[in-house]
C-alpha cells in the first residue's frame, strides 16, 4: 500500500500522484492501493491558500516539466477551501478503494484541467454522482482532521508526503529551489521517486 499525505490545491502533490498512478498502471500492479490522505494546508498554516501563490506555482511547473498538464485552472474559481474536497474523498475511500483513488484525482483534475471550484457544494455532488458513489457534508470536517493529526504524529512536512509503510518520503518526484531572486526552479527528480517506488512494488 502506497499512503500519500496531501492538499488538493496542492499543485506539487498533483504531479507526483499522477505519476504514482502511471507507474503503478505501466507494471500492472493495481492490486497495490494508492490511499490519498488529507494534509489540509488552511488548517497547517491556519490560513487559507493564497490563490496567486498557488497559481503561480502552477505557471512554473507548466513551463519548466508539465507542459502537458494544468490546462485550464482559473484563479476566479480557484477553490478558498479543500475541506469538504477532502471530506468527499475520504468518504469515497470509505465506500471503496477503487472509488477513493478515482475521486482523488478527479478532483484535482477538477482544479486543475477543468477550472473548477471544488469548495462548492454543487460541483462535489456532481463529481460524486459521476463516480457514482454517495457524498455529504460534514462541516466538522471529521476525517480530514483525522488524518491531519495522523499526518503530524507520522511525521509529515508538507503536501505531498509519501510513504510505504514507515519509510517517508517528502515529494519524491520533485526537486524544489528557491532562486535569489524569489523564483521557483523545479526540476523533475525521477532517481528519487523510482527509488522509492522500488520499495513498493
Amino acid at each position: 500500500m502506497i499512503e500519500i499525505f496531501a492538499d488538493l490545491w496542492c499543485p506539487f502533490a498533483y504531479v507526483g500522484i499522477r505519476r504514482v498512478f502511471q507507474y503503478r498502471d505501466e507494471l500492472g500492479q493495481n492490486d497495490v492501493p494508492i490511499i490519498v490522505r488529507s494534509w489540509p494546508l488552511e488548517l497547517v498554516n491556519d490560513a487559507p491558500m493564497a490563490q496567486a501563490k498557488a497559481l503561480g506555482n502552477c505557471d512554473a511547473l507548466r513551463e519548466q516539466i508539465a507542459s502537458d498538464i494544468f490546462a485550464n485552472y482559473e484563479l476566479n474559481n480557484f477553490p478558498v477551501t479543500t475541506l469538504d474536497g477532502l471530506t468527499l474523498i475520504s468518504q469515497a475511500y470509505e465506500q471503496n478503494i477503487v472509488a477513493g483513488e478515482k475521486a482523488s484525482v478527479v478532483l484535482r483534475e477538477a482544479i486543475f484541467e477543468l477550472g473548477h471550484d471544488v469548495g462548492n457544494d454543487s460541483i462535489l455532488q456532481e463529481i460524486a454522482a459521476s463516480l457514482g458513489i454517495s457524498y455529504a457534508p460534514d462541516s466538522g470536517h471529521v476525517s480530514v482532521r483525522r488524518d491531519w493529526e495522523e499526518g503530524k504524529a507520522r511525521g509529515v512536512v508538507g503536501s505531498p508526503h509519501f510513504f510505504n509503510g514507515s519509510v517517508g518520503v517528502f515529494c519524491p518526484s520533485l526537486q524544489l529551489t528557491r532562486t535569489e531572486d524569489s523564483g521557483l526552479l523545479i526540476q523533475a527528480n525521477a532517481e528519487k521517486l523510482a527509488a522509492f517506488l522500488t520499495t513498493c512494488f
